[in-house]
């Protein structure tokens, strides 16, 4: 069959306004060039993000009914932790409003200055988080997660062999844990083996470091563990998953992502002593440790969200709409990260830029045009998000220059894709006429959600 149609049906929709090209440019103008400060009314097909941009199952909308808002010990705790000890295998579970605030309550706890805290690639906010506390955040992605056109399974892999350099270079005392992203965001959405987690985890182990999942994505992971692992083929995702989670030590989550929730997330723990000093800074920042920033009726959808993202007809329907997306994407001319990932697929803006030195912020320009010309937003993974001026004043750019088309869980059809897809043909067929960018107002940590920006004349 060449079609494998989702394993729902649509029971409500949302309208959505396309507007004119000169609103659209009036409306960038206002922003500083900057996506983030663009009006959702005034977008289109909205790609910034996958997180809590989802359309919740009926099942979930139950859910919320029976949230039990009680302050302390209600019945909607006892089941959101049921569902996460079941998936995680760990006791101590604390839930915060979002992941980055899980983030921010371990390493207020682990990150100091000295401290070196590598992954296979940290995404914006666990970097931020670290960067915050003092430590220094080391990507130690494998050399082929660089190579944007080569079709191999798991781009999103650690770098054993870097992993145990750095580990026998600095210690215990210089290493406070390893974190491994899967999958791996900032690399294109790329999964990590089955077998690299566990060599990650050993050596790890080997050398006295804890070792935690950032595991927004774990069901999308392990699908694809369960599609490209010989080893694995026989395993359902739900065994993949916690096979995944046996290896860890600890783990953060975003739950709007494969938690299928609007807002949540959670930190789980085996390590009993380092959650009750956890849970101190749980209750003075998001709340009493048995709602941590979230209603009784959040952690009903959650738990229920995190049972049914496990469903594997949902993930083949899932990740399929993304590979079709990014062959269409290819089909119109615009060059993407291969393999797509499970959850977006990313433009190579210095592909499709090449006139555009990395100063000016090539992936930016793509994504300004994205909805200048089409009501598209995306986000840019590139030199605004990661680039940084040296001490002599030159500007190092991104490793890679992408744009983020994020694709909401349930929410779009291939026909909103295709229409996308269309747009990015089109500027393709102009891409000589676009400029550059350069910064005029930025914060000192994520500038990317607030700086201001401005066109290179």
């Amino acid at each position: 069959m060449q079609h494998n149609p989702e394993p729902y049906r649509i029971k409500m929709v949302e309208a959505i306004r396309q507007t004119s090209r000169e609103e659209r440019l009036r409306l960038l103008e206002q922003a500083g060039y900057n996506l983030f400060l663009v009006p959702a009314e005034a977008v289109f097909i909205d790609l910034l993000t996958d997180s809590g941009t989802g359309a919740m199952s009926d099942r979930q909308w139950s859910a919320l009914m029976r949230g039990d808002e009680s302050y302390a010990q209600a019945r909607s705790w006892f089941r959101f932790y049921d569902v996460v000890k079941g998936i995680t295998g760990m006791e101590h579970v604390l839930p915060t409003h979002q992941g980055r605030a899980a983030e921010n309550i371990l390493f207020s706890e682990i990150s100091k200055p000295g401290l070196v805290i590598p992954s296979n690639s940290h995404f914006d906010t666990t970097r931020a988080n670290i960067e915050f506390f003092g430590a220094e955040a080391v990507d130690l992605v494998v050399p082929e997660g660089h190579d944007l056109h080569a079709r191999l399974p798991f781009k999103g892999n650690m770098d054993l062999d870097r992993l145990e350099a750095l580990l026998k270079a600095k210690g215990r005392e210089k290493v406070p844990l390893c974190m491994l992203t899967v999958t791996n965001n900032t690399g294109g959405g790329q999964p990590v083996s089955l077998e690299n987690i566990r060599g990650a985890s050993a050596l790890c182990r080997a050398h006295g470091v804890p070792f935690f999942l950032d595991a927004c994505r774990f069901a999308e992971n392990a699908w694809f563990i369960q599609q490209r692992e010989e080893a694995c083929k026989a395993m359902t995702v739900g065994e993949i998953a916690r096979a995944m989670f046996a290896c860890a030590d600890g783990a953060t989550m975003s739950a709007k992502k494969d938690g299928l929730g609007n807002i949540g997330g959670f930190l789980a723990l085996r390590d009993g002593a380092l959650a009750v000093r956890l849970k101190s800074a749980l209750i003075l920042r998001e709340g009493f440790p048995t709602y941590g920033g979230l209603a009784g009726r959040d952690l009903e959808a959650l738990a229920t969200g995190l049972e049914e993202v496990q469903d594997e007809a949902y993930l083949a329907a899932r990740i399929g709409q993304v590979a079709r997306f990014g062959e269409a994407l290819k089909a119109a001319g615009m060059p993407i990260l291969e393999p797509t990932g499970g959850h977006a697929v990313y433009l190579d803006a210095r592909g499709a830029f090449p006139h555009i030195a990395p100063e000016g912020l090539p992936a930016q320009s793509l994504t300004v045009a994205l909805y200048a010309e089409g009501g598209v937003r995306g986000v840019e993974i590139g030199s605004l998000m990661f680039g940084r001026t040296l001490p002599d004043g030159t500007f190092q750019g991104a490793d890679l220059e992408l744009v983020r088309l994020a694709v909401p869980r349930r929410v779009y059809t291939d026909n909103h894709l295709g229409y996308v897809a269309e747009v990015a043909g089109e500027i393709m067929r102009r891409k000589g006429t676009y400029g550059g960018y350069r910064i005029v107002e930025e914060p000192p940590f994520l500038r990317h959600f607030s700086a201001r920006l401005a066109p290179v004349t």
